[in-house]
């Protein structure tokens, strides 16, 4: 042990010791005296750059040099600052140990002993012929004081400066909140943080995944402890959440279909609920069930708080940035990986890409509904791939499964359009047990569209029921026996006695579009029986700017009736030459062209 003339005990600590306020504590139990305390200064500017961070540890060390300048003018211990400031670069490099090196230097130039509480610290200073003293701190887990608010069945936590604590009790869905005790002091809270502080700084299960001003989360053990203050918060917070209960797959209602489905089909798996509805939870049992499966599942998650198997890797983002995590997962080649919390633009993407390179995906997403979670991808990722990146959405609430969607690319005219040139790709999103459709997703122009269709069908049964009233009274007037029947809003079919259809179409279509035009909809005219009467060989020839209908047999003066593949066009009399010239320029002269390019089925019938 180092000493100078006086007999005095030289002792240079480092920010560990100086941290959990050892010096302070071994005066005043007598265990130190005559002896002379040095701090470096590097030591006073890293605490400081703590504090002005709003890290608990930099005010806590402040405070024990604090009382170690009090208690040296006491007890007449000496106790200085030496040594120089730490260089820009220095500061730069604390985390490589840059630090710990000027304080380890310090020591050796001083001939003092270093006090240590960092097991690295004391081999490295020993190893560069300093006298060390190391010091293991030691905190006996059960003994931590948030233990005791924790009672059987608490979900979280919540203890505020100035008001009593409050704690959620029960599963999700029946949960209550309590109050317990008086109003927490300042001084109280932070003795809380204090020892969250010191026994996350040597427990080897923890993860600091937020570490803002003002703001902090630490995951230790299975608590996740958010601290808050000042100036983020308005007053001192500290919220802790600890899972209440580990369940496997069979524990949720799941129906021997979903069971099949989740084991052999699908892989983009959308887990999706509003906070506090157990989706981690659900996804903790969908990682160990397919990892019994005998497939190799990882996690990404940050904090690491999955409640999962040994057999199962947690990883949180490397370096800070989840897309190098997954640069690594794809050479570890997992089955499945769950990615916990997908908020982020770029965690969708992450997601998205991970997915298409063929790893499983089961992604947690925060949603009020499940629709919700995949309108989320929307706009990030192109429409037509979305059912290549997600399948099966489960939405979880109040703990249990509520609602099941499948996912489905298909080419057709989305529900409530009729055109047949609208057909685009369509994004089906079906009932997983029933099969009903109950929403689209599409483009319509530059915007993508995501429709309820249970509304339009909705608007649809409301209009057609208008429309057939109306239409039921315009076919009264030439035929009571009417029968009518629609294949959409905007879209019916009538049938009649073949007798009226002339008058019904009139004279180039005039009567039907007046109809068509007052009422907003198509009308196909058919004959009940669709008999359309007796056929009538013919040809069609061009001729100058004219069709001309010809008969191989003497037609002249009847009345012939013309239909487009059994839909009636016009009716007609074969003139003096046997034959029915159409004008090409005309509506009707246009519809003959087009069908006989599209080589649609051009009849002509007796009229009687």
């Amino acid at each position: 042990m180092v000493k100078n003339k006086t007999k005095k005990i030289k002792i240079v600590p480092d920010t560990s010791i100086i941290i959990n306020g050892i010096l302070s504590n071994n005066i005043n139990k007598k265990e130190l005296k005559n002896c002379e305390i040095i701090i470096p200064i590097a030591v006073l500017d890293e605490l400081q750059s703590q504090a002005s961070k709003h890290r608990e540890v930099g005010f806590l060390g402040l405070e024990e040099l604090k009382k170690l300048r009090k208690l040296s003018d006491q007890k007449k211990i000496i106790f200085k600052y030496l040594g120089s400031k730490p260089s820009l670069e220095d500061i730069k490099l604390a985390k490589s140990g840059r630090i710990d090196g000027i304080i380890r230097d310090e020591a050796i130039k001083n001939k003092a002993l270093l006090y240590t509480g960092d097991y690295v610290q004391a081999i490295v200073a020993e190893v560069l012929g300093a006298e060390v003293k190391y010091i293991e701190t030691k905190i006996d887990r059960n003994e931590l004081k948030f233990l005791k608010f924790f009672e059987k069945n608490t979900t979280s936590v919540h203890i505020t400066e100035g008001i009593p604590v409050r704690i959620k009790i029960g599963k999700p869905g029946k949960v209550k909140m309590k109050s317990i005790g008086n109003s927490v002091t300042k001084e109280e809270i932070e003795k809380i943080i204090k020892e969250i502080e010191e026994f996350s700084r040597i427990a080897k299960k923890v993860d600091r995944p937020i570490m803002k001003n003002g703001a902090k989360v630490i995951q230790l053990d299975s608590f996740r402890i958010a601290i808050t203050n000042p100036p983020f918060s308005d007053k001192i917070e500290v919220t802790i959440i600890k899972p209440i209960k580990k369940l496997k797959l069979d524990d949720y209602t799941i129906s021997p279909k979903l069971q099949n489905r989740i084991e052999s089909a699908a892989e983009g798996i959308l887990v999706s609920g509003p906070p506090g509805s157990g989706k981690s939870t659900f996804a903790s049992s969908l990682a160990e069930f397919y990892s019994k499966k005998n497939k190799i599942v990882k996690t990404i998650e940050s904090p690491k708080d999955l409640q999962v198997d040994s057999e199962i890797s947690q990883y949180g983002p490397l370096e800070g940035d989840f897309e190098k995590t997954a640069e690594v997962l794809l050479l570890v080649r997992p089955d499945y990986t769950v990615f916990d919390e997908v908020r982020k633009s770029k965690d969708f993407m992450i997601f998205s890409d991970l997915r298409l390179s063929g790893v499983g995906m089961i992604g947690v997403v925060h949603a009020s509904n499940p629709v919700n979670s995949i309108q989320r991808f929307i706009g990030r990722i192109e429409i037509g791939m979305i059912c290549n990146i997600i399948d099966t959405v489960i939405f979880i609430n109040n703990g249990d499964i509520s609602k099941i969607y499948q996912l489905e690319l298909v080419m057709k005219v989305p529900t409530g359009m009729t055109e047949r040139d609208l057909t685009r790709p369509v994004v089906e999103i079906r009932d997983f047990e029933n099969e009903k459709l109950e929403y689209e997703i599409y483009t319509y122009g530059d915007e993508n569209i995501i429709i309820p269709v249970a509304l339009l069908e909705e608007k649809e049964t409301s209009k057609i029921k208008f429309v057939k009233k109306e239409l039921q009274n315009i076919f009264n007037d030439y035929n009571t026996q009417a029968e009518i029947k629609f294949t959409s809003a905007s879209h019916a079919i009538v049938k009649i006695d073949k007798s009226f259809i002339p008058r019904i179409i009139g004279k180039g279509g005039s009567e039907i579009n007046k109809i068509e035009a007052q009422l907003g909809i198509s009308i196909d005219v058919l004959p009940f029986d669709n008999s359309l009467g007796k056929k009538i060989n013919h040809t069609i020839h061009e001729s100058g700017n004219s069709l001309d209908f010809l008969f191989n047999r003497k037609l002249h003066s009847k009345k012939l009736n013309v239909y487009i593949n059994n839909e009636y066009i016009f009716s007609a009399t074969v003139g003096k030459k046997n034959k029915i010239r159409v004008s090409k320029s005309s509506d009707l002269g246009k519809n003959i062209i087009k069908a006989l390019v599209q080589q649609k089925n051009i009849i002509v019938t007796d009229s009687k």
